[in-house]
């Protein structure tokens, strides 16, 4: 995928929801990963022609697991003139240590998010993005379909009342596979992710069911995508382009 189709989806995306407005500060969730990086690139590139200014500040949450390296995030930042912040912290050792925990995501991802918010609030942002894209809609909607029995995927925007934050998905719109092409075809500085449980978690098994779906019923990734955002999810804003 080339830069311009990445800026167009983001676009189609941030314009449907309203996602970002005049002056807005946003902090962008930097794992080091692909999604991520690639998020970086589409809010940098949509920020020199957007009608609406706003600032980009990068943020990542360092686990602390031992042998991660963000300094190639760090250059790409400074290429982008994107003010750069790493958040130290001890989650790994306290999820993989001290509390030893088997099925560490959910308590993971919290940490993360509140270690993410606070550092976007002492920057003064107003709003923090995160990389998902349309592979993730679709599959924390069988995720939670599968295991907690109700029908419900994640908002493109959300407002947090404890800290007064929006968080906003403006990738919603872009495939994985486009994702992966994005990163091969710009030789993004992926940091390698070592996570003791990478590849062996529920969301991994959804993504294999999902992967053999479209394989034996082509198109019906498109349909479930559609079925979400044509839902009325609660929380879920009205797209503002089409009128649902």
């Amino acid at each position: 995928m080339k830069l311009q189709r990445l800026l167009s989806l983001t676009r189609q995306a941030v314009d449907a929801y309203g996602l970002i407005e005049s002056d807005d500060r946003i902090a962008v969730g930097i794992s080091g990963g692909k999604d991520s990086l690639t998020l970086l690139y589409a809010l940098h590139g949509l920020k020199r022609f957007y009608p609406k200014p706003f600032k980009l500040y990068a943020i990542t949450v360092d686990l602390g697991l031992e042998g991660m390296d963000f300094s190639p995030v760090k250059n790409l930042c400074k290429q982008l003139s994107v003010p750069y912040t790493i958040v130290s912290t001890d989650i790994g050792k306290i999820l993989f240590q001290a509390r030893q925990e088997s099925n560490p995501c959910a308590l993971c991802a919290k940490m993360r998010k509140g270690a993410l918010n606070q550092a976007a609030l002492d920057l003064n942002c107003n709003k923090v993005a995160y990389a998902h894209h349309k592979d993730d809609v679709i599959e924390t909607m069988l995720l939670s379909l599968i295991y907690e029995g109700r029908f419900y995927s994640f908002s493109p925007r959300t407002y947090l009342d404890r800290t007064e934050l929006t968080v906003i998905r403006p990738m919603i719109y872009v495939n994985e596979a486009d994702v992966i092409g994005f990163k091969n075809k710009y030789h993004l500085p992926v940091c390698k992710n070592l996570c003791p449980v990478d590849g062996h978690t529920k969301r991994e098994y959804i993504k294999n069911t999902i992967r053999h779906l479209e394989q034996e019923n082509p198109g019906s990734k498109k349909r479930m995508f559609h079925a979400i955002i044509n839902s009325n999810i609660p929380g879920w804003p009205p797209d503002t382009l089409s009128g649902k």
